[in-house]
């Protein structure tokens, strides 16, 4: 019998909103025949990265939530009026059985388009505090899923008994990374640490600025792959000794270059901590902070710090010379490594992805 049963998901503006959605739909895939349809944002590489995992993709107008004033308040306000009638549109259409929020501000107006319909909406937050999308989001969610325990605290008690515990999910391509393959890659030499920089699916200017005050005596001891996002890479290409691979984006191979790092360096977005935790790395943080943010990536990261998994340098501590006793302090101790990150796998070892479609699976019925 043909399923033509649809299932909804929305969220983007990164690779932390994009990618644990497609886990959850790879497992959601192996008990749901019906269709599945994303509704994001009109960024290219939002749509690029969902249409690559095989998801037919819808994009509305998309307006920043922000927590202060700014004249681009009034242009996104009609965005976001705009985005909302979209995604009704969409849904009328679809008439989906279940939407799926991954968070990010192209969220909130489906989420609220679905509410109007009668849709049941479920809503996942990957950081350690929800960011406004979340909250606005939960309001109308029959289930809040969020990564950590400690998340529950941050709803209203009246939403208390909505939110589940399932961590954050990670692709099963991660998990399945070759430390070996990632080796034959670099064409690393034997015995020879490999270190990650990783600054999220967008780059960051403070870790690559970090990691090139570094590379000149990191390099004299370990093999260094950087990825930089769109800005500050000249290529892919090593230089002569082998020893430095900058990525502007790592793609197919990040699963196995990860795997074979000794220890991965970066933002700690929800999604690097959980990827690299999940191959049980230990990790030098380097929080996105300051009056621009919330401050997600800092609780992120003082988590991970608290459970041994990871060395913080936030704001001012994040210095050439404090980065560089970090990542030796590491290097120099294989067994202190090692327990870090086992630390980060106890974190991040379980399998949210299978949990997410689970919850899913449960509200709409297995089979047609």
């Amino acid at each position: 019998m043909v399923d033509s049963r649809v299932v909804v998901f929305t969220g983007g503006g990164s690779g932390g909103h994009i990618y644990p959605g497609l886990a959850v739909i790879e497992s959601l895939r192996k008990g749901f025949a019906g269709r599945i349809v994303w509704i994001g944002s009109k960024k290219e590489s939002d749509r690029t990265a969902v249409e690559a995992a095989g998801i037919e993709y819808l994009a509305i107008p998309a307006g920043k939530l922000r927590r202060s004033f700014s004249p681009e308040n009034a242009l996104d306000a009609f965005r976001v009026i705009g985005g909302y009638f979209a995604a009704r549109g969409f849904l009328k259409r679809l008439r989906p059985i279940l939407l799926f929020s991954k968070g990010g501000y192209v969220s909130v107006p489906p989420c609220r388009a679905a509410a109007s319909l009668g849709i049941p909406v479920f809503t996942h937050e990957s950081d350690y505090s929800p960011g406004l999308a979340t909250r606005l989001n939960a309001k109308r969610a029959e289930r809040i899923l969020v990564s950590y325990d400690e998340t529950r605290s941050r709803f209203g008690p009246e939403l208390h008994g909505r939110v589940v515990t399932i961590g954050n999910p990670v692709r099963s391509a991660i998990r399945q990374g070759d430390p070996g393959r990632g080796r034959e890659i670099l064409g690393a030499e034997a015995g020879v640490p490999i270190v990650l920089f990783i600054g999220g699916s967008q780059g960051a200017r403070q870790v690559n600025e970090l990691a090139r005050c570094v590379l000149p005596s990191l390099r004299a001891r370990a093999i260094v792959v950087h990825q930089t996002g769109d800005e500050g890479s000249e290529g892919t290409k090593g230089l002569p000794d082998g020893r430095y691979f900058p990525y502007p984006y790592i793609r197919e191979e990040l699963p196995h270059i990860m795997a074979a790092a000794d220890l991965v360096v970066g933002r700690s977005g929800a999604g690097m901590v959980w990827e690299a935790g999940a191959l049980g790395k230990p990790m030098v943080l380097i929080p996105l902070s300051g009056p621009g943010t919330r401050g997600d990536q800092v609780d992120n990261a003082r988590l991970f710090e608290r459970s041994g998994a990871a060395t913080v340098l936030v704001g001012e501590s994040a210095t050439p010379d404090s980065l560089s006793k970090a990542i030796n302090w590491y290097l120099d101790d294989p067994a202190r490594a090692k327990a870090s990150g086992e630390a980060a796998r106890v974190i991040a070892g379980r399998d949210a992805a299978t949990a997410a479609a689970a919850l899913i699976l449960e509200r709409i019925g297995g089979k047609p």
